[in-house]
């Protein structure tokens, strides 16, 4: 099917249709906490504000990712470009049966009936998205995340921000009286740059947050912030390695698949999880973040595993 692409939303590069495993195999039970589902387009149609246009990436497709990395358990994240819509990510959810969980995008007065559905399908928590906006970006929003927060700890759920954390003032004392976990994308995405993440106060303050246990943190698309052209984006270690050393029990991995808008070179996702064991050398720690960590923060029973 052909469709127009509105100049606002410019159409994304596919990722790497034939993925290789990790060059260490990741240990049972892991876990991709950070992917998500884009189409079929005809039978899921994109919301007109996206600001980029991916091509298909179905359950079928990750599927297909999960099978070559030995990963046996995931975490699907709602796009932007589905806004409070997420059939597409709920209909995945119900393909993969047990071993999936999700973060889903709604209304932040969503009631408690709409909460126990979700919950029910395997939301593990809502996504709040203040980067990929016209308006307001980095603005965090501090007392409508309160009244979420409320709405959802009775469920054991989390709030997944995506936001630049150097360019959000006070971002540190937002999270402050926040009851339920905060969870971080790509390593706090700074904006800035990672370079120069490791120096900044922000990054401070996100390290006394991760110790003291008011945030978790996801070693994800390295791509989005480093200045390197390509693997094995040498300056985001500094970042990864303070994370590690600082609380590795609250860290986890994802792979962004499929990566919509990276504007690097497409890189395998085998390459791409060879980066953590760059990032954490020792096995029994890589295996917490790969495995035992997820299993908390997302709910998993015991030897619970993608079918």
């Amino acid at each position: 099917m052909t469709t127009s692409v509105p100049d606002y939303a410019p159409l994304c590069a596919a990722p790497d249709r034939n993925p290789r495993g990790p060059r260490s195999p990741f240990p049972p039970l892991a876990c991709d906490t950070h992917a998500h589902i884009f189409g079929p387009a005809e039978t899921f149609p994109y919301t007109r504000e996206r600001i980029y246009t991916p091509p298909d990436s179905t359950y079928d497709d990750y599927r297909k990712l999960l099978t070559a990395l030995g990963v046996q358990r995931a975490v699907l994240v709602q796009p932007s470009v589905y806004g409070e819509d997420n059939a597409a990510m709920l209909d995945a959810m119900r393909r993969f049966g047990p071993g999936v969980r999700a973060v889903a995008v709604t209304d932040p007065a969503i009631a408690a009936a709409q909460i126990k559905t979700l919950h029910d399908a395997g939301v593990r928590g809502l996504r709040f998205n203040v980067v990929d906006r016209r308006e307001n970006k980095n603005v965090v929003p501090v007392d409508m995340l309160r009244a979420v927060a409320a709405r959802i700890a009775p469920f054991g759920w989390h709030i997944e921000l995506l936001v630049n954390v150097d360019e959000a003032p006070g971002f540190a004392k937002a999270l402050a009286d926040i009851p339920v976990p905060v969870v971080l994308g790509h390593l706090g995405y700074p904006k800035g740059g990672a370079r120069t993440w490791t120096e900044s106060p922000a990054f401070a303050d996100l390290l006394r947050l991760l110790d003291g246990g008011r945030c978790w943190i996801k070693l994800t698309g390295p791509y989005r912030i480093s200045g390197a052209p390509d693997v094995p984006y040498d300056d985001v270690d500094a970042a990864a390695h303070k994370l590690v050393a600082t609380a590795p029990q609250r860290l986890v991995w994802g792979t962004d698949w499929p990566h919509a808008m990276k504007k690097k070179r497409m890189a395998n996702d085998g390459e791409l999880a060879d980066l953590l064991e760059r990032w954490v050398p020792d096995s029994r720690t890589r295996a917490g973040i790969l495995a035992d960590n997820p299993a908390a923060l997302y709910g998993f029973a015991p030897g619970e595993r993608m079918a």
